[in-house]
């Protein structure tokens, strides 16, 4: 076998200059290719298209700008983005510069909204990729507004939206400070403001009270912002809930999160939405347990009869969260198998007894839909959050990297 020899003299690559811009790493997300165990998360894109096409009838003429942070609730940022961009989105939000620039990087060409505001010195890449930076106080505009300067390169004004809190206290100019602030920003001719926005607190409260509040503060703030200067041509401030439940807090846009994954944004709410990820699983040991006997860690269940348990490959490090030990339930063969035991990092036991055809290789629905020849039945984010005493949101983004992602159409 003839070996190639490498010249010594052969030119090494071109290194191309540092550049002037502040380098922004870009998080890596695991390729969803073909699984050495079964496990993993299918989502649904008619599913998404249905789910947008809904928002959109709901929406009306404000525009509907996406909500993909968090990896797109955990169904994966940019095949999500391209498959609502080709259905017609307007935009995107996401909370971090990161997650925009991912975007960017998978083709994304609508506009972006970053709305963290926390983007340390990284200003010249939210120029670089064309994004809109949400602000919020002095030092955010004049970090940006060096960035223009140091550019050279930018005649017109940076557009940026910037941030009210009208009473979630978490982020945002309290309406106090608005004057002043406003009075500073007017100082800063690189940039413009071309949008107000704020966040709601309780828009899937009860009562709809709270959201009337923020916005009769949203509305004194606006006018606020007139008396100085600034007549932003969008306001926003309507997530998921506020869409479907209040008319007036549409505004210019509409910000629809976990609605376009098709989770009602209030627990028991009947809307059209179809859940676009589930998980499924196999079944990959069977053990036959005598009347009496424990499994699992700290022997927290002992078998109440003579039972069939089939243990099955995903555990609280996939996002099969722990507290649905001896509490939640899967679906084998269309009907409830319920999760014995402490689930653990990597595996779960099942109690299959009332599945006589239990077998291993069998398929096990984590969350979503499942027929078979026991029946037919659905595992839902919603009631797996009950179990677990969170939210659907929390469900969904805590299934972790080691579940691939696989995207199908119906």
């Amino acid at each position: 076998m003839r070996v190639k020899a490498v010249s010594p003299k052969r030119a090494l690559p071109k290194v191309a200059p540092p550049t002037a811009l502040p380098r922004v790493l870009r998080p890596r997300r695991a390729a969803p290719a073909d699984a050495v165990r079964p496990t993993r998360a299918e989502i649904n894109l008619g599913h998404l298209r249905h789910n947008l096409k809904l928002v959109k009838r709901v929406a009306g003429r404000s525009r509907v700008f996406g909500v993909l942070k968090a990896d797109a609730y955990g169904h994966g940022a940019p095949a999500v983005a391209r498959t609502l961009e080709r259905s017609g989105i307007d935009g995107f939000c996401v909370a971090l510069l990161e997650e925009a620039i991912e975007l960017r990087e998978a083709g994304i060409a609508v506009p972006i909204l970053v709305m963290g505001g926390y983007n340390g010195q990284a200003w010249g890449e939210v120029i670089a990729r064309r994004v809109t930076p949400v602000i919020y106080d002095v030092a955010q505009a004049e970090g940006l507004a060096r960035e223009v300067r140091l550019a050279q390169a930018r005649s017109a004004p940076v557009g940026v939206h910037f941030k009210i809190d009208t009473g979630m206290g978490r982020l945002g100019c309290e309406l106090g400070e608005m004057p002043k602030v406003l009075e500073r920003l007017r100082a800063v001719s690189e940039i413009r403001i071309e949008g107000l926005m704020t966040h709601f607190a309780g828009a899937d409260d009860e009562s709809i009270e709270p959201v009337s509040l923020q916005l009769e503060r949203f509305q004194e703030a606006t006018k606020t912002a007139k008396l100085h200067g600034i007549s932003p041509e969008i306001r926003h401030a309507a997530n998921s809930a506020a869409l479907f439940r209040c008319r007036e807090a549409r505004l210019d846009w509409v910000r629809p999160g976990i609605a376009l994954f098709g989770v009602a944004p209030r627990f028991g709410e009947k809307i059209d939405l179809r859940p676009a990820m589930s998980i499924r699983t196999e079944i990959v040991a069977l053990r036959r347990l005598a009347k009496g006997d424990p499994i699992g860690y700290g022997w927290t269940w002992r078998a109440p009869r003579p039972s069939v348990i089939a243990t099955i490959p995903m555990g609280y490090a996939d996002g099969l969260s722990r507290h649905l030990s001896n509490r939640g339930a899967v679906l084998v063969d269309g009907k409830r198998a319920p999760i014995v035991g402490t689930v653990s990092m990597d595996l779960t036991m099942i109690d299959v007894t009332e599945h006589p055809s239990a077998a291993i290789r069998d398929e096990v629905m984590v969350l979503g839909q499942q027929q078979g020849t026991l029946g037919k039945d659905v595992i839902t984010a919603s009631e797996i959050a009950g179990h677990v005493g969170t939210i659907p949101w929390d469900v969904l983004t805590s299934v972790s990297r080691r579940v691939p992602r696989f995207y199908r159409e119906p």
